[in-house]
């Protein structure tokens, strides 16, 4: 049985002109492939069951996809134009009773439009509906053509001077009845100047069968807009990037000194009353809870900021974790891994993986730990190191309750440092140090009595 409404992303282009050897929709926006934000919008827009059409350098496409997405994989393996690209699908969208078609390379549409789109074409009594949008320099793109209630769709390689002038254009989005698009898609033919299979051409062989076509001009220009090259993929990445730092100044105060620096990806949560300054990048599933700090140069992917917490500046952090009110920076590179717990703080220069720095402890700077757990009210002085790879395997470091670790120490893993534990500073600790203890692990300081002068003398000879 027949049911709703299904996607299909037409996504088996060459993509020649962005001069890569990566297939077009694989490349980023906001750090985000092309071909997602389509597929997001269907999603968002209630429309869950999608296909994406493959072919050129597939194979890429289709690991992305079945690692990443909720959606069916069809081949297209000769590009002989739209019209054989809907058709190399049929087997998906024959399940359903409508189907939307849209290009892989228009990450800019939004659920909202596609939405409008569908309620428009459910109400028009239409088999086809094409979504249009008028510019004012319409080359390159399609011609809507209106004559005597008939719509018709002119590809700039085989339109007239004067239907060049026309500025309503196709975005290369449709929907239609799949029993009628069944029956008219097998009457293509390829008699155009490109030698091709026009989907566009579905519409006349509906209308010629006494069957109603629509245009329905929805959305805004810039919604529309294709990626073939790798201009018009900086053009539109700009466009998103505005737009997400724009809503969340409206919906959620988000405060930024300098909103035309600061880079926010599209999976990215933010809280209220946020403060960024100039010059941060935000990506992946980044989540900011509220009032939260984030200073300049802060770059961060896939991390967890806790309320009030404070990045102090040049920040990096992958998949790590800050807790509430703990602060980093500046200059602080948290790495896979790493968690600050309530008020924290790690400083300049001071590198984390894998390891959780308690609540209220500190590792104020020129520091490197790693594969560690630090308890509470615990202090790492200046230059200390957990040394955690002894060349076949990561080991792992214990650290208690309010300790202090001397500066300059390090520690060996494996190693276990339990609570009220001091080490003294230069100190290789290389067996666990019990509670309440004093480690010290350095030589016994001798001076040589007059070396200078000696030395002085061996410089003058």
């Amino acid at each position: 049985m027949n049911k709703g409404c299904g996607t299909l992303i037409l996504a088996a282009g060459k993509g020649t002109r962005m001069k890569s050897n990566l297939p077009k929709v694989l490349h980023l926006m906001l750090e985000e492939p092309l071909i997602s934000y389509p597929i997001s919008a269907s999603h968002e827009a209630g429309l869950d069951d999608v296909c994406v059409l493959v072919g050129n350098e597939g194979k890429a496409v289709e690991s992305y996809l079945k690692k990443n997405e909720d959606v069916t994989v069809a081949w297209q393996t000769e590009q002989k134009g739209t019209g054989h690209a809907v058709l190399c699908a049929e087997s998906f969208w024959k399940e359903f009773d409508s189907v939307l078609v849209m290009p892989g390379d228009v990450p800019l549409i939004s659920p909202e439009t596609l939405r409008e789109f569908k309620s428009q074409y459910d109400a028009s009594g239409s088999v086809c509906s094409v979504l249009t949008f008028d510019v004012d320099d319409p080359t390159g793109y399609g011609r809507i053509v209106r004559c005597n209630d008939k719509v018709s769709i002119v590809e700039e390689k085989d339109a007239s001077a004067d239907i060049k002038k026309i500025r309503e254009v196709n975005s290369g989005i449709y929907l239609f009845n799949t029993n009628e698009l069944a029956i008219a898609i097998k009457s293509l033919t390829n008699d155009n100047a490109a030698g091709e299979y026009y989907l566009t051409d579905v519409l006349t062989i509906l209308q010629d069968r006494g069957l109603k076509v629509s245009a329905l001009k929805i959305g805004v220009p810039d919604e529309f807009n294709g990626v073939n090259n790798q201009l018009q993929l900086a053009q539109v990445t700009e466009i998103a990037r505005k737009k997400i730092v724009e809503k969340l100044m409206l919906e959620k105060g988000l405060r930024c000194m300098d909103p035309g620096t600061v880079w926010i990806g599209p999976r990215v949560k933010i809280g209220n009353n946020v403060t960024i300054y100039p010059s941060v990048q935000l990506w992946g599933d980044t989540v900011v809870d509220d009032e939260v700090f984030i200073g300049s140069f802060s770059v961060l992917r896939s991390c967890y900021i806790q309320k009030c917490a404070n990045l102090k500046g040049s920040v990096r952090m992958n998949n790590g974790s800050v807790g509430p009110r703990a602060s980093a920076g500046p200059f602080a590179f948290m790495r896979e891994g790493a968690v600050l717990l309530e008020n924290a703080h790690i400083g300049r220069f001071v590198e984390i993986k894998n390891s959780v720095v308690g609540e209220s402890s500190m590792v104020p700077h020129l520091s490197y730990v790693g594969d560690t757990t630090i308890g509470t009210h615990t202090n790492l002085g200046a230059g200390t190191i957990t040394c955690n790879y002894d060349g076949v395997n990561k080991n792992k470091t214990v650290i208690g309750d309010h300790c202090l670790i001397g500066s300059s120490t390090m520690l060996v893993a494996p190693v276990t440092v339990g609570d009220w534990v001091s080490t003294g500073a230069g100190s290789v600790i290389t067996q666990d140090v019990p509670s309440d203890a004093l480690g010290i692990a350095r030589a016994k300081q001798q001076n040589i009595e007059n070396w200078a002068q000696l030395h002085r003398k061996d410089i003058k000879k």
